[in-house]
């Protein structure tokens, strides 16, 4: 996932936006996984959706249930910019100076699908998520 896409919150009804979008647009599912099916299972809503990819003709956008209790969501603050980049070392970089003056809610870390993640507010009021997967799509959160 090299570049910028979409990635919109949602309060628990991602399926449900997403099976709408679909037909609404004549779009494609490219991928979806609930939290049960990952390893973070019986965190909160198993039945929520983890992660969720669809395709809009050329276009990419991303989504997931926020698991509300620890990233409370309103509409408006629910879509982020998600960077993704091909080394640890420029996810690192740009989350530093992107982090100048905001707010991080995620460090960046490893995560069971990327070598690096993490998640910030920038100092305009962006939310920005930077990613760098696993090799070999060790993980499922990306394309």
């Amino acid at each position: 996932m090299i570049g910028v896409k979409p990635y919109i919150a949602f309060q628990g009804n991602c399926k449900e936006a997403f099976d709408f979008y679909k037909d609404a647009m004549n779009a494609e599912v490219q991928g979806m996984m609930s939290y049960g099916e990952s390893p973070m299972a019986g965190q909160g809503n198993d039945d929520n959706i983890m992660h969720a990819v669809l395709k809009i003709g050329d276009t990419i956008i991303m989504a997931a249930d926020s698991m509300s209790d620890q990233h409370p969501i309103t509409v408006g603050n629910n879509i982020s910019l998600a960077v993704g980049v091909d080394s640890a070392e420029q996810a690192e970089s740009m989350f530093a100076n992107m982090s100048e003056g905001g707010t991080v809610t995620m460090p960046i870390q490893e995560t069971f699908w990327a070598t690096r993640f993490g998640m910030l507010t920038d100092k305009f009021g962006i939310n920005w998520m930077f990613n760098c997967e696993k090799p070999h799509g060790d993980g499922q959160h990306g394309e």
